[in-house]
């Protein structure tokens, strides 16, 4: 079994389905449901680092990644 490395999962819901994205690697996926877009965003992830050549996978990763929420005034 190879290593494994972890990484950011932002979800939200657009429309009727919920959109998972990597912002590490700008790799995003989707599903009808939290859980299903979380692990189609796995599978894409794991195929991405499969399949991409290391300078890819190194020239898209970024290593500082900031979640957090902001207050905006409206109106």
């Amino acid at each position: 079994m190879g290593t494994t490395r972890q990484l950011t999962a932002v979800i939200g819901r657009e429309d009727n389905a919920y959109v998972a994205l990597c912002p590490e690697l700008d790799i995003a996926s989707q599903g009808d449901t939290v859980e299903v877009a979380r692990r189609n965003l796995i599978e894409a992830l794991e195929l991405f680092l499969e399949s991409a050549d290391p300078t890819e996978v190194s020239r898209r990763l970024h290593s500082e990644v900031f979640v957090t929420r902001v207050e905006v005034p409206v109106g």
